[in-house]
């Protein structure tokens, strides 16, 4: 019983001592690259990030978003000129961890619970 005592604050310490980075700033703006996988193969699409602006190339093809950003590690993504009802939907945009080069991130469209994750890369 004694151990179990001493070992729970121990670890309790232990844990709270280890902190993940988070030099979302880093991130801001810049040029990024972002590969997930569409029906099992590997696509990447790369883009630019300013502080309010965001152009992304995929396939050829070129969209633009409005950057809101909440606080440092949070944001909100608009499509500048949906083409139906799925892309007026915002996406809402935290990044968790950050790294000399990528962030891990997780995303959802705006007032859903459902979250993806991701890594971007830093190509600048």
């Amino acid at each position: 019983m004694n151990k179990k005592i001493i070992i729970l604050p121990l670890l309790l310490l232990l844990l709270s001592c280890y902190n993940q980075e988070r030099n979302c700033r880093d991130f801001k703006t810049g040029k990024f690259s972002f590969t997930q996988k569409i029906d099992s193969i590997a696509v990447t699409s790369t883009f630019e990030r300013t502080e309010t602006l965001q152009i992304e190339r995929f396939e050829g093809k070129t969209d633009s978003a409005t950057v809101r950003w909440i606080n440092d590690c949070e944001f909100v993504l608009q499509k500048i000129n949906p083409k139906n009802r799925e892309e007026r939907k915002a996406i809402s945009m935290k990044i968790l961890t950050t790294n000399e080069k990528t962030y891990t991130f997780e995303y959802s469209f705006v007032g859903e619970a459902k979250k993806q994750k991701g890594t971007v890369t830093k190509m600048n």
